[in-house]
């Protein structure tokens, strides 16, 4: 796919996010919403051991389980600080400040996230890797329903309508910023192993696509369509291999 349109893609996806809560009134707690949810989560999972971690211990970096536990545990404090809104879960109070802290925090996943994206197209990343494009469409598919959480948010604090838009904006453009990122800075250019940042962001898709299934639980108990969901998210990533 040409790199270009990795870029449209991956901001578009988080304008439609926007759109589908500003034009079509859905919220973060509308069953579609959990539904898509559930089916990125089971698209991430499935892309984890179907592509990603084969592709790493391919490689054969040392110690590479080390590092996909660190992304783990990356993503368990950014999440701290943005109260979990890559899986979704958010927590709406009208008039409520602009929640800074969180913006960043998912801002900061967000650029992570795009680093190995950008190492592929530079071809730092041997041509094997993601060639079908799995690690872009698990971006994809889960940029939406968290821009849908936070576009829920923002429309839901003091910010006008325009600033929400804005702001939206500007985290639409933080994983092309970490494409661009993972372009030109290679991870031997900061004393890291090729395969190093890749794994941390397995590690952080591992804790979200977890989290986002158990989550999407009601009573602890999984909804027969929320089960489907999950399934056909699995089954797509399966095929796409």
């Amino acid at each position: 796919m040409n790199l270009t349109l990795v870029f449209l893609g991956l901001f578009l996806s988080v304008i439609a996010g926007g759109l589908i809560v500003s034009y079509f009134n859905a919220t973060n707690k509308s069953h579609i919403i959990k539904l898509a949810l559930s089916f990125s989560g089971g698209f991430l999972l499935a892309i984890i051991f179907q592509h990603l971690l084969p592709d790493l211990y391919h490689e054969g970096a040392e110690k590479i389980g080390i590092w996909i536990l660190l992304g783990f545990l990356v993503q368990l404090v950014l999440e701290y600080f943005s109260g979990g809104i890559e899986h979704g879960h958010v927590h709406v109070h009208k008039g409520q400040a602009f929640p800074l802290v969180l913006f960043l925090a998912l801002s900061v996943h967000s650029i992570i996230e795009g680093i190995p994206l950008g190492n592929q197209y530079a071809g730092i990343i041997s041509e094997h890797q993601h060639a079908n494009g799995s690690l872009f469409w698990g971006i994809i598919f889960h940029q939406i329903p968290v821009s849908i959480a936070l576009m829920t948010l923002l429309i839901s604090t003091k910010l006008s309508t325009i600033y929400s838009w804005l702001v939206l904006l500007a985290f639409a453009a933080m994983t092309p910023i970490g494409v661009l990122f993972g372009f030109y800075i290679s991870p031997s250019q900061i004393g890291l192993d090729v395969p190093i940042i890749l794994a941390v962001v397995v590690g952080m898709f591992l804790h979200i696509s977890t989290t986002i299934i158990f989550e999407t639980s009601e009573n602890h108990k999984f909804n027969f369509i929320k089960l489907i969901s999950i399934l056909l998210g699995c089954s797509l990533a399966i095929i796409m291999y």
